[in-house]
């Protein structure tokens, strides 16, 4: 290690540690895994993990201990959001260190066949990611996208034409979110059982779940603050963290593109709430409705 430099060696214990905090993270999901073909393959990934941070100890000369932050971060991460999700996130702090293998790999010849392997784990876990949740995005995309798109132009326009009582527009609201979210989970059912589907009782499910949670969220603003023009402020930018949410969430355990799923969704949104607030306005104006 004496011809090495010292910021090479500096990105060596960096590499070391990573390699002993992953090889955790894979063994502590690969534990929780059902599915048998999975669990081996997060399991054979976590004994490579290992067998790197052996090599950078070696020429190290002395160990490292696992970040526990991380350890616990990224298993919570795959607990809750799903290991698809935790995993890819986690590859992608991998795809940054690939400088270090490169400056490394002029000092050690067997970075260079560390760094082709960790290339080799983004793709396996793509081939082996079937996990429920994401087979069922385009429901959840349904539920997610009606009810912004429903609730925030009938929040808006009602806020303008009922100002003067926030409780009907809260009540309002939240009555037409309710029916809406189970009429929308009717329909994706009869829609997957037209298809043959197999799962179509689940596909109503997912996005059941995902219109009424939606509701929940926009809804709440009206039930706590008094002023209902506030409520509005506060319930479109929730909209906007919704979609900035859901869209990064996809985006990383789907590999879709997240500028153009997030752009194209805020606008639908913002843009329905905008032209249903001149409606509001119409309405009150011109129809003399004023409660």
């Amino acid at each position: 290690m004496k011809d090495i430099p010292e910021v090479v060696r500096k990105s060596l214990k960096a590499m070391q540690k990573g390699e002993i905090t992953e090889h955790f993270v894979y063994m502590n999901i690969a534990r929780k895994m059902k599915n048998p073909e999975n669990r081996k393959i997060l399991e054979t990934i976590a004994a490579q993990e290992k067998a790197h941070y052996e090599i950078w100890t070696r020429h190290l000369g002395e160990p490292a201990r696992p970040n526990r932050f991380k350890v616990g971060w990224y298993t919570f991460l795959a607990r809750t959001l799903g290991y698809t999700f935790a995993l890819k996130i986690m590859e992608k702090g991998e795809d940054r260190a690939k400088i270090a293998y490169d400056e490394i790999a002029k000092y050690i010849p067997e970075a260079a066949v560390i760094a082709r392997e960790e290339d080799a784990h983004e793709n396996e876990l793509i081939n082996m990611l079937d996990e429920e949740r994401l087979n069922y995005v385009g429901s959840m995309v349904l539920g997610l996208n009606d009810a912004l798109v429903e609730l925030t132009g009938a929040l808006a326009g009602l806020t303008l034409a009922l100002s003067s009582r926030p409780e009907i527009i809260s009540l309002s609201g939240l009555v037409t979110g309710i029916a809406a979210s189970f009429s929308m989970a009717a329909s994706e059912y009869l829609s997957a059982k037209a298809d043959n589907q197999p799962n179509a009782l689940k596909s109503a499910v997912y996005t059941g779940v995902a219109y009424i949670i939606t509701v929940a969220i926009l809804i709440a603003p009206y039930l706590l603050l008094d002023s209902p023009f506030a409520a509005l402020a506060v319930m479109l930018a929730s909209v906007v963290v919704i979609i900035f949410a859901f869209n990064f969430y996809i985006s990383v355990a789907k590999d879709y593109n997240f500028k153009q799923r997030f752009f194209s969704m805020a606008a639908i949104s913002l843009g329905v709430a905008a032209f249903s607030f001149g409606i509001g306005y119409v309405v009150k104006l011109f129809l003399g409705v004023d409660v």
